[in-house]
């Protein structure tokens, strides 16, 4: 019998369009951690873009040679900072390393747990579990060495597309139907202008918060001072949950000195958190994009248990990412109306060409 052209219509325009979403779908799930990572790799890119153009516009050099110059500078930074305090930091956390089975007896003492150590280890396997490319290789060495190589393919990643952004972006757009292009290349402008604003205030903060909390635990007599302060500049990064992971340990240490002491560690991070607040949340919220805390804090644990740790640490700019594209294909809300473009364009931006 003769399939009908209605039913050969509905499997033509209905079924196979649902299968292949699905099927997309299924697949963009099973590349979920590659996929965050090229979303590292974006941000890293639009930093270092950021810092090019401003290279690049006040010195009239070339965009690659801007780039370079950009690059050298961050490496350069790290390594300094790496000869400088790496060698105190490294010490520092080793010697904390050493005394965290005595510092987690005694914060499970006065929690009144009874095996504390071996409950860390628990929840430091749950939390691991699923989080590197290389899951066929087991142990500690095997997540150390898969997040070096996740690292340098974040770097590498990023140097890349912030040395030809037009390319990408434009082979994105051309990906889309020709109708949707205008919009979406309205939506990737407010999101590269919105993540710009948000890495700025993040690295400001994560300096603010590291100096004081150093100058803070220096102050108090805290033993490891230096590496509490990095850990929490580092973790300022993640909004809400990396200032409390951050403030455990040194309240531990802070503990193991006198509950007095614990006392102090804990008015001090509340004090920074609070000044953090006040003076640089503020500015981002207002430039960038406003996150209301409970949205923030609801992200964070969505992100965390849809797309685990790297969700968390990346739930943030996944946040800005989403609620920029509401604004701009939902509630068609811009900042910047009159930089709309409407049309991909094949001619490179003055980035690109050394303007």
């Amino acid at each position: 019998m003769a399939e009908s052209p209605r039913s050969a219509g509905f499997a033509t325009g209905v079924l196979l369009p649902s299968a292949a979403l699905i099927i997309a779908g299924l697949l963009l799930w099973q590349l979920r951690h590659l996929l965050l990572l090229g979303f590292a790799a974006a941000l890293l890119a639009i930093a270092f873009s950021s810092l090019a153009k401003i290279i690049n516009e006040r010195s009239g050099i070339g965009w690659y040679l801007s780039l370079l110059v950009v690059v050298v500078a961050v490496i350069s930074g790290v390594a300094g900072f790496s000869s400088l305090l790496g060698a105190q930091v490294t010490g520092e956390i080793t010697q904390l390393a050493r005394r965290a089975p005595d510092l987690a007896i005694s914060i499970g003492n006065w929690l009144g747990l009874e095996d504390p150590w071996r409950w860390l280890e628990q929840q430091a396997r749950r939390v691991f579990r699923d989080m590197s490319l290389l899951q066929g290789i087991s142990g500690v060495s095997s997540v150390v060495y898969s997040t070096l190589i996740e690292t340098l393919l974040v770097v590498a990643g990023g140097i890349y597309l912030a040395a030809r952004p037009a390319v990408y972006r434009g082979g994105f757009l051309r990906l889309l139907p020709p109708n949707w292009r205008s919009k979406g290349a309205t939506a990737t402008s407010e999101v590269a202008r919105a993540l710009r604003i948000w890495l700025l205030g993040q690295f400001l903060a994560m300096i603010a918060v590291g100096v004081l909390t150093t100058l803070g635990l220096f102050a108090l007599g805290i033993p490891s001072a230096i590496a509490l302060g990095f850990l929490a500049g580092l973790l300022e990064f993640v909004p809400y949950v990396g200032p409390v992971i951050s403030a455990v340990p040194a309240l531990a240490v802070g503990l193991a000195e006198s509950p007095t002491k614990a006392a102090l560690v804990f008015a001090l991070y509340f004090a920074i958190q609070q000044a953090e607040g006040l003076f640089i949340a503020p500015m981002i919220q207002r430039k960038a994009v406003d996150l209301p805390p409970a949205l923030a804090v609801f992200a964070i644990i969505a992100f965390g248990i849809i797309l685990g740790p790297m969700g968390v640490v990346l739930a943030a700019p996944l946040t800005v990412l989403s609620v920029v594209l509401v604004k701009v294909l939902w509630l068609e809300e811009t900042q910047h109306n009159g930089d709309r473009p409407d049309r991909v364009s094949d001619r490179k931006p003055a980035s690109e060409t050394g303007r």
